[in-house]
């Protein structure tokens, strides 16, 4: 999913970002203003001038649309919709696809395609989002004459890792609007009325506006935000911990790293642990959720925040698979944790997740735990691998069998 929404991400912000606040100049006239602001802010300048196109609505509707159909992306919605399904993130009718397609008709302001190498912003956009789009989107093709863009999104796999990168794609640009807006002052975090707060239901309440958007499930809308309130935090403790440094020349490999300080800037990175789940009948996909897929799995069925941060905390790799088997799509999901009282944490908000989904409570085989329902079979083991508790979760349809992996042959390897 995360790689999908790289497609639409560039829009979304446009709806939340500080307005622009300069009067009716083209937007050429705006480019040689906020160029100068833009390099100034990063400390590195543009090596060739950006390209600034301008398209029709209708033009750069049907470019990022024809994005949407490329091979890749395409198996990448399919997979993403069986998993969202399966774990009952998304109703059993959503198609993700036209989902898209409406997020992006929606959302078009203008974007920079790394591919191309040029900026596009379309004809007639509101005057308000222009400007912000524009410079917004000038971050990013100055990122890309130093780091390939393009090749930074298409992390396959590995969807921790790839949300990652593009919280600090999409964190960045934001930074650098926030801090031009802010008179260039280096304490971002200290102007900001209300504080990080304020920014984050800044956010969160501009996009609210956008009717296809408030109407997602909590999944989509997470995810789509993810970069950006996480990304523009992680950018204002980056300052704090390496000033004039920057953000790519050492990046955090997990959403763990990028959320928590002593992760990524303590004395040891925490590197999450290899899972890798030994062969299994049926098998059609896999990736990982990582810390925030894993915690926005379980507030997504229980909306109780702290108990989803909670439960996450102790996070230390995972791998999944889509599983197909007579009955339906399944899915095995084994993830590793710090210690016994973080594994215990997850089990119980897994409980929590049943109770609020399903309305039942489980069945305790010693350490196994099986919940039972007219449609879903969910049953959750837990066992020590290499010296490490891994918990392993198999949800399947009725009727199908769901001892599809033994806990015991899951791999679990330190970096």
């Amino acid at each position: 999913m995360r790689r999908l929404l790289s497609l639409v991400l560039p829009l979304v912000i446009a709806a939340c970002a500080e307005r622009a606040r300069a009067g009716d100049n083209p937007l050429a006239d705006r480019v040689e203003r906020y160029v100068p602001q833009i390099e100034k802010a990063m400390g590195v300048k543009f090596k060739t001038p950006p390209r600034l196109e301008i398209r029709s609505r209708d033009q750069v509707r049907e470019f990022l649309l024809l994005q949407l159909k490329e091979p890749a992306n395409q198996q990448q919605l399919v997979h993403d919709e069986a998993t969202y399904k399966v774990l009952g993130l998304i109703p059993d009718t959503m198609h993700l696809g036209d989902f898209f397609v409406k997020v992006l008709t929606e959302q078009i302001v203008g974007y920079y395609d790394p591919k191309t190498k040029v900026l596009y912003m379309v004809s007639g956009a509101p005057e308000d989002y222009a400007g912000a789009t524009l410079m917004h989107e000038l971050v990013h093709a100055l990122q890309d004459q130093y780091v390939n863009l393009d090749s930074a999104q298409r992390i396959t796999g590995d969807d921790d890792r790839a949300a990652t990168v593009k919280a600090i794609i999409e964190g960045q640009a934001t930074y650098i609007e926030t801090y031009i807006a802010s008179g260039g002052s280096g304490n971002i975090a200290a102007q900001l009325p209300g504080g990080m707060k304020s920014q984050r239901d800044a956010i969160r309440q501009g996009q609210e506006t956008q009717p296809v958007f408030s109407s997602a499930p909590i999944v989509i809308k997470e995810s789509l935000l993810f970069p950006y309130v996480n990304g523009f935090e992680y950018l204002i403790r980056f300052k704090r911990h390496k000033p004039g440094k920057q953000p790519f020349d050492s990046m955090p490999v997990s959403t763990e790293q990028l959320l928590h300080d002593d992760a990524f800037f303590g004395k040891k990175k925490d590197v999450p642990s290899v899972v890798t789940l030994p062969p299994i009948t049926g098998e059609l996909s896999q990736n990982n959720f990582g810390e925030f897929g894993t915690r926005l799995f379980i507030y997504a069925h229980t909306r109780d925040q702290e108990r989803s941060i909670r439960a996450a905390m102790g996070w230390d790799g995972d791998r999944y698979a889509l599983v197909k088997t007579p009955q339906g799509n399944g899915i095995v999901w084994a993830t590793v944790w710090d210690s016994q009282g973080d594994a215990a944490e997850f089990m119980s908000a897994i409980d929590a997740v049943m109770a609020k989904r399903f309305f039942v409570k489980p069945r305790v085989t010693g350490e196994r735990r099986h919940f039972e329902t007219a449609k879903r079979t969910v049953e959750v083991d837990v066992r020590e691998v290499a010296g490490r508790p891994v918990v392993l979760y198999t949800e399947v349809p009725a009727g199908a069998n769901p001892n599809l992996v033994d806990v015991s042959k899951v791999k679990v390897t330190a970096q």
